[in-house]
């Protein structure tokens, strides 16, 4: 290969149209800039979504939504979860070993969905009111 046999790939580069070179061009007189009006002046500009002064789309829709960033490494663990995981201690990492929780998970907190049917310490993990009362009724214990 040589630098002098190098080009670019066939159809990459098209040739632009040469615009009010006469009718028989397609491109002659206004030179498809239509008749008139803004975009048809030199230096015609607006503003994306300029609307001629009416409230633009974006701006009429209302706002919606909104994503906290904490939540991205917040998780709820239902009491029915803690039946799956093997041995009588619960922490956070045992949780993320377990697969009940994802691995970049920072902050978890147990909830009182479900049933738990057998003595479990939780080490290191917030828990609701109603999980509180539901663990330490089967037998186990919560500590901060």
């Amino acid at each position: 290969m040589q630098l002098n046999t190098l080009h670019p790939a066939p159809g990459s580069k098209t040739k632009s149209k040469r615009l009010g070179r006469g009718i028989g061009s397609g491109k002659g007189k206004t030179c498809g800039r239509g008749h008139k009006g803004q975009r048809a002046r030199a230096g015609g500009y607006h503003k994306v979504g300029f609307e001629g002064g009416q409230m633009p789309l974006q701006r009429r829709i209302p706002k919606s939504g909104f994503r906290s960033r904490q939540s991205l490494n917040r998780e709820e663990v239902y009491l029915s979860d803690l039946n799956r995981i093997d041995g009588e201690m619960i922490d956070l990492t045992i949780l993320i070993e377990a697969g009940v929780i994802r691995s970049d998970t920072k902050d978890v907190k147990i909830i009182g969905s479900g049933e738990i049917n057998r003595a479990v310490t939780v080490r290191g993990i917030s828990v609701t009111a109603g999980a509180r009362k539901a663990i330490e009724a089967a037998k186990g214990k919560v500590e901060a």
